[in-house]
């Protein structure tokens, strides 16, 4: 596996790690609870992984050419490794009530089935092309899908740890 999604499946699996349902389901007033932030997350990866298929049906890679505000951001996001926060999540990507323990027990395997479909697009076209158009930051090779995963994932992983010190911090 993919160093960045072998890390970002340890990453998610200790910040669940012993979280009850309650737990999970719990959030301050509008905002996300750890439940939902792991459904964003898995709905990313299995969005990502229907882009891949798209592309080995397709027999080439499913591009745009980017705009300079792609790159630019790109540039922030995978040069720099900042995430803007407070951004609005696509509505694809938007936790719709998946159950926890679904999502709990998916997470983990979609990353494995991200890291499978990335690595078979990248054996066939090579690590240089550019594979797949993400809504935001543009055209993306696959070593830039697994670097955007890694560093979206551990803002949400972040976001995890602090609702469960705001969750167990006396009142």
């Amino acid at each position: 596996m993919n160093s960045h999604l072998e890390q970002l499946q340890q990453a998610l699996a200790a910040a669940i790690d012993g979280m009850n349902e309650a737990e999970m389901n719990w959030h301050p007033p509008g905002k996300w609870c750890a439940a939902e932030v792991l459904e964003h997350l898995y709905l990313t990866y299995t969005g990502t992984v229907k882009g891949f298929e798209r592309v080995m049906q397709a027999g080439r890679p499913l591009t745009s050419v980017p705009t300079l505000a792609q790159r630019g951001r790109s540039l922030l996001v995978l040069g720099f490794g900042y995430l803007p926060r407070g951004r609005t999540a696509p509505a694809n990507t938007r936790p719709r009530g998946l159950a926890v323990e679904t999502v709990r027990n998916g997470i983990i395997p979609k990353i494995t089935e991200l890291d499978e479909i990335i690595a078979g697009c990248e054996r066939r076209w090579g690590p240089r092309d550019k594979l797949l158009d993400h809504p935001i930051l543009g055209p993306l090779n696959a070593r830039q899908w697994r670097k955007f995963h890694l560093i979206h994932g551990l803002l949400h992983v972040q976001q995890i740890q602090r609702l469960r010190q705001e969750r167990e911090a006396p009142k």
